[in-house]
């Protein structure tokens, strides 16, 4: 069996253009959340890459469905835990911050805190992928409070085989590849 790299997230963060940017094969996306509804796979030498469904809300999607898909991908990570070489966490750098805050001010744990906590209790040494970063403009302090909101003491560069600052759209990606390299 084959060792594989994960991509986790909410929908809609870039995992699937992540995913072309690492494996070259080309998944269905979309503007929309829930375009990705299974998860997408690609070989690359011994490595499988492995495009989950994103997970939370998904606007005109049935809270049913939404469940059932995090559902799953808890299911897939534990029970492929022994297979799973890395769990990369894909994240929207600029929006994550305010959506934490919307979801600390309802008195909830955050749905991508919660994942990076559950990833770290699973004992896969998480990376967290910081999509987006074409679209954040003080990237430093932007890294810097994710980091702190993720338990890890800022500055963010003291997490460089951890945090990977990148944008999956312009190809910007060198950070996560550095990290995964390290990893194999």
């Amino acid at each position: 069996m084959s060792k594989q790299i994960v991509l986790v997230g909410r929908s809609n963060v870039g995992k699937s253009t992540l995913f072309k940017q690492l494996t070259g094969k080309w998944v269905k996306v979309g503007r929309r959340p829930g375009v990705t509804v299974s998860p997408g796979r690609a070989q690359k030498g011994n490595i499988l890459y492995v495009d989950m469904p994103g997970y939370g809300y998904m606007h005109r999607v049935p809270k049913k469905v939404q469940e059932g898909t995090k559902d799953f991908i808890v299911r897939y990570m534990e029970e492929n835990r022994d297979e799973i070489l890395l769990a990369i966490q894909v994240i929207d750098a600029a929006s994550f911050l305010e959506i934490a805050d919307r979801w600390e001010g309802k008195g909830e744990v955050p749905v991508e805190i919660e994942m990076w906590e559950f990833l770290k209790d699973l004992e896969l040494n998480p990376v967290l992928a910081a999509n987006k970063m074409d679209r954040v403009i003080n990237q430093d302090q932007v890294l810097d409070w994710i980091v702190e909101r993720l338990g890890m003491e800022p500055p963010w560069t003291g997490w460089t085989g951890v945090i990977a600052p990148i944008s999956a759209k312009t190809g910007q990606i060198e950070p996560l590849r550095k990290i995964i390299q390290s990893r194999l």
